[in-house]
């Protein structure tokens, strides 16, 4: 489809939302899995597509379970204490997994403390997890697509 301007856009429904891009979508969003959780030997998650042909994130059926996924990993590590925004960020995020440098993970905390106004010592309850969880998004795709409505949604459903 041409935009106003003479330029390819791709318009795509994702989980009931209207997207627009360029030629490409972003793993976690093509996935429904907007935190981009990974595959491991613990996972098996309420939502999960049947088929899963991603081989490091787990796919689900549509964006809300992906969201709710997320919520109930954030919950888990409450109940472990894990609970300040630079906690839960740290976490999800270290900067090295089995000897490899993964992620910046302070520019992740500024990151996620700039969009949502938490400062990286603040306790993230239940009731932030919403804000938390889109700006993570935002993050981990470069965009969010989704609806507030949408991701309340997965965040009740954890």
């Amino acid at each position: 489809m041409r935009g106003i301007l003479g330029y390819l856009v791709t318009l795509v429904v994702v989980g009931g939302v209207l997207v627009m891009g360029g030629n490409k979508m972003a793993r976690g969003i093509r996935n429904n899995n907007p935190l981009n959780i990974e595959h491991n030997k613990n996972n098996n998650w309420d939502g999960a597509s049947a088929v899963q042909t991603d081989s490091r994130f787990v796919q689900f059926v549509s964006p809300v379970w992906g969201i709710r996924a997320a919520a109930k990993t954030f919950k888990t590590y409450s109940k472990r204490g894990v609970n300040t925004l630079a906690g839960i960020i740290s976490t999800w995020a270290p900067p090295e997994k089995n000897g490899v440098f993964e992620n910046d993970t302070e520019a992740y905390i500024a990151s996620i403390e700039k969009q949502t106004g938490f400062s990286r010592h603040d306790y993230v309850g239940v009731e932030r997890y919403p804000a938390l969880i889109a700006a993570m998004i935002k993050h981990e795709n470069g965009s969010q697509p989704y609806a507030m409505e949408l991701i309340h949604e997965g965040v009740s459903r954890a």
